[in-house]
């Protein structure tokens, strides 16, 4: 989706205009996809805007950073600041947010440890990410041929740039075999997650979605959708699935920070259930939605307010 420019982005420390937020052709994570990133939403509420699970990609950024010896030179605490700082700043009541550290400009070579680390906070106005009508409607997706990183090649406890070339391979075949996104398989065939999202499977009532060790994202919005279902009274597993899994599923759907909670209606050309968002999904997304917009009392927590 096309990017809706705003006035500011947080910079290293400063609020900077838009188009002078930039980096050195020859930066590090340039050349060699060093770098560590996140996917936030800020919704709007009745108390101003408010930063979904803030504190936890927070800290999700500092464990992927740990896994690849980047230093970020800035507090946990300075970063929500940061954050809250540049909602503030574009005003802007509901925003996607791109949290980025990256090693910039100063070494080359594979050798990244001398690179100095340059961190930068993004927010734009950001929809759907599979498009409005696909929360309802649901979404047509294809098993890719591409195969998910191995956990000991590449760690998917990490959210890291250069990774995600893996899930662009998939997302583009995907697109250009006429489908809307992927699922990717790990090298034993079992099912991780799609490009950039958690999956889920429903059968008789029973939510399944694939355990980490397989290699997918330990999701914040895979989490907080595990917690809604079981507050709803469902039961929640984790287990190994195979792609029949998903062919045979009474539903299924993604989920995740910019997919939200995203049905999907048909996998390899095979309906999944009715062939459109199921009474689960549908249940699941109204809370989720409640929870969002600070209506659930039980789940404040999960919320930053920015004018706090």
């Amino acid at each position: 989706m096309p990017i809706t420019e705003v006035e500011k982005i947080w910079m290293d420390g400063e609020l900077v205009p838009w188009h002078e937020a930039k980096v050195h052709v020859l930066s590090h994570a340039l050349h060699y996809g060093s770098g560590v990133f996140e996917g936030i939403r800020a919704y709007e509420t009745s108390r101003g805007p408010a930063v979904w699970h803030l504190d936890e990609h927070v800290k999700r950024l500092y464990r992927s950073a740990k896994l690849y010896h980047m230093e970020i030179p800035y507090s946990p605490e300075a970063l929500v600041q940061a954050t809250k700082d540049v909602i503030r700043a574009n005003g802007l009541n509901a925003c996607y947010i791109r949290p980025l550290v990256i090693r910039g400009y100063g070494e080359m070579g594979v050798n990244p440890l001398n690179a100095p680390v340059n961190v930068v906070i993004a927010v734009w106005p950001w929809g759907a990410y599979l498009g409005e009508d696909a929360l309802e409607r649901g979404v047509r997706i294809k098993i890719s041929s591409w195969r998910r990183n191995g956990q000991n090649s590449l760690p998917s406890a990490a959210k890291a740039t250069g990774q995600y070339i893996n899930s662009v391979l998939a997302k583009v075949e995907s697109l250009k075999a006429g489908y809307d996104e992927a699922i990717m398989l790990n090298e034993q065939g079992s099912i991780t997650d799609g490009s950039g999202e958690n999956v889920f499977v429903v059968r008789s009532g029973v939510l399944t979605t694939p355990p980490i060790q397989a290699g997918c994202l330990d999701g914040i919005t895979r989490s907080t959708v595990m917690r809604i279902a079981r507050d709803l009274g469902y039961e929640v597993g984790e287990e190994n699935l195979v792609r029949t899994d998903l062919y045979n599923a009474d539903e299924a759907f993604f989920t995740g920070t910019a997919a939200e909670i995203t049905p999907i209606r048909e996998v390899d050309d095979r309906v999944v259930g009715e062939g459109h968002r199921g009474p689960v999904t549908k249940e699941l997304q109204g809370a989720f939605f409640a929870a969002t917009k600070g209506e659930t009392d039980r789940y404040q927590s999960w919320l930053t307010y920015v004018n706090d």
